[in-house]
């Protein structure tokens, strides 16, 4: 029971906070409980096809593949690669985290699992059109040019910190998050 009241404990304050306030001011708690349900509605609406597009990758695209195109040995092909597919996202940064973690699952080096997520924070495309429309093409050209200095300069720093221990942390870390999958024949 301890374990769940942990694991919920999130939803439960949200709840809490949302009965009082109905409780104290009926219309305000009112609007409170349907801002609170449409926003957990599209969080599930966006995390169940990334969870699909993950379980998809796990089975169907073998370790060896993305060790290949993204590990330890990718150089700058792998760097290219999680750059492209960073700026391709259209999803709220909590939706790639479960993407994070299942490609160092599947073995991706450490460096390139960070340039995608730097690069989807701060470089995708819809962003960078909105920007052109918005504030011009010189603006966006710079600040493109500057976050892929800045998104390439944040990863490879943050992997020459890492030690061999902290790493080998994270790939458990996200084996155990993912959990371990059968091998299919």
């Amino acid at each position: 029971m301890k374990k769940i009241l942990k694991k919920y404990s999130f939803l439960l304050i949200v709840l809490g906070i949302n009965i009082i306030t109905l409780a104290g001011s009926p219309q305000i708690g009112k609007q409170s409980f349907l801002f609170t349900t449409k926003n957990l509605f599209n969080f599930l609406f966006m995390l169940t096809p990334v969870f699909i597009c993950i379980g998809l990758l796990d089975v169907w695209v073998e370790k060896e593949t993305i060790i290949k195109i993204m590990g330890e040995k990718s150089g700058i092909k792998g760097v290219l690669i999680a750059f492209l597919l960073g700026v391709s996202t259209a999803v709220p940064l909590y939706a790639l985290l479960p993407v994070a973690a299942m490609m160092l699952k599947k073995g991706s080096k450490i460096t390139n699992v960070l340039i995608f997520i730097c690069s989807s924070a701060s470089i995708r495309i819809p962003l960078l059109l909105f920007e052109i429309s918005s504030l011009g093409l010189k603006f966006t050209f710079v600040r493109f040019a500057v976050n892929i200095v800045v998104v390439l300069s944040i990863a490879f720093l943050i992997d020459f910190v890492l030690s061999e221990k902290d790493k080998i942390s994270i790939f458990e870390n996200a084996e155990n998050l993912l959990g371990h999958t059968p091998e299919l024949k």
